[in-house]
């Protein structure tokens, strides 16, 4: 087997005149091959459930709300002393979506 600068070119360019008479099909089949994959990589990334693990991490990362004693003691007290805010008071507790 004889190899040679000249006969690695002829048989380049052979497969080149192949190629770009294919290149759009190729193309387009490549582009269907990545699309196939990024659906499929969606699918089972989006239905993966979260493992007890995870859950019970996040569980203990996320601290419940506290309100201090004394600002619930501040705003029931305003909340008495003001007949305006009492019936504002009321009325959001009826219907917490009116403006």
């Amino acid at each position: 087997m004889n190899i040679d600068l000249k006969t690695i070119l002829q048989k380049l360019t052979a497969a080149l005149k192949v190629f770009k008479r294919y290149q759009t099909i190729v193309f387009i089949i490549l582009l269907a091959l990545i699309y196939g994959f990024l659906v499929f990589r969606i699918n089972t990334l989006s239905s993966q459930q979260p493992s007890d693990a995870d859950i019970a991490l996040q569980q203990t990362a996320s601290k419940s709300p506290h309100i201090d004693q004394t600002v619930v003691d501040k705003i029931q007290q305003l909340q008495d002393n003001s007949v305006q805010v009492k019936t504002l008071f009321s009325n959001a507790r009826k219907n917490p979506f009116s403006e």
